[in-house]
């Protein structure tokens, strides 16, 4: 493992230890009522408050503050596929959780198989190194924010994803928030979930795949292949976008069906948030001149998001690279 990249594994188990150590002092119940201090009463009283609070500093800031040293904002994608872990133990664990045990012991497990996978992808994809690069987006917002970046990054690196990681995550506080017994409704849920995180695994391999060979296929000098149209990528542009998103809404279900319908919001601005990138994501195909024929046709004969039978549209001639 190159020098960079272990340091930069190291900085990535050691900033969440605030916001572990301090949950371990003063949330987690002692045994003894009349040592709690106003501090930890409040923190026993508002969980989801405290959540907010400990996000705010521990990623918004410190995060932010990393960011700004290393010149590389890649935490925050390392930390998007742990953040929900940490999120529902925080929520099964805290003093003021109430659950049906069933219930909490499948959402547990269902987010940490969710997480194993995503970091799995991610830690492929970027080759298993440790803050190899920061996402594209950032880069393109670096080269037009300028020298405004290192403060308009805690906003849109950040702050956003504060609103974006909670809003989606607060089923897991619908869920020990109440003792309603498992029933139907929870089966479907779970289902919808393990859908979801089986379709984002199989697509995101496909792609992992495609990548790989064109890079093969590029260090012989022979042409490479415009788009990938196998597999679940036949039936959809985007199968990765829709397995993820079948997971957040199969998520929901649970707090749905525990009463808490208004939490909708979470997945629904994840949803469209999404939506956008897959916008900004297409625009950047079409900009490649060796695939921008090709893949205006797939465009026209592939669904979005959602696996549906291809239009009938007449072959092109694919160009060479």
């Amino acid at each position: 493992m190159a020098g960079g990249s272990l340091k930069n594994m190291v900085v990535a188990f050691l900033v969440p230890l605030p916001s572990i150590l301090f949950y371990l002092s003063f949330v987690r119940p002692r045994g003894d009522d009349a040592a709690a201090t106003p501090l930890s009463s409040w923190c026993a009283e508002h969980p989801l408050l405290l959540a907010n609070v400990l996000f705010f500093l521990n990623v918004d800031v410190l995060f932010w503050l990393v960011g700004l040293l290393l010149s590389n904002h890649w935490l925050i994608d390392l930390y998007w596929t742990v953040i929900p872990v940490m999120l529902m133990h925080y929520y099964r664990g805290h003093p003021a959780s109430v659950t049906d045990a069933v219930r909490s012991a499948v959402a547990v497990a269902l987010t940490w198989v969710w997480s194993a996978r995503l970091t799995h992808n991610y830690l492929r994809r970027e080759g298993w190194e440790f803050g190899k690069r920061e996402d594209w987006r950032f880069s393109e917002m670096r080269g037009q924010y300028g020298k405004t970046w290192w403060w308009m990054s805690f906003f849109a690196v950040y702050l956003s994803q504060q609103v974006f990681l909670i809003g989606i995550c607060l089923p897991m506080y619908a869920i020990h928030s109440s003792n309603q017994p498992w029933g139907i409704w929870d089966l479907v849920a779970t289902a919808a979930c393990i859908a979801g995180i089986v379709i984002a695994h199989f697509a995101d391999t496909q792609l992992h795949k495609f990548v790989t060979r064109n890079e093969k296929l590029k260090k012989l000098g022979e042409p490479t292949i415009p788009t990938l149209e196998d597999g679940l990528w036949r039936y959809s542009r985007h199968p990765n976008y829709f397995g993820e998103q079948l997971w957040w809404w199969g998520l929901y279900l649970f707090a749905w069906n525990l009463g808490q319908g208004w939490m909708f919001v979470g997945p629904l601005v994840n949803s469209m948030c999404l939506g956008y990138v897959t916008v900004l994501v297409e625009r950047r195909m079409l900009k490649q001149e060796h695939r921008a024929e090709a893949y205006k046709l797939y465009q026209k004969r592939t669904s979005v998001w959602i696996p549906w039978f291809r239009k009938a549209v007449p072959e092109m001639k694919e160009k060479e690279t």
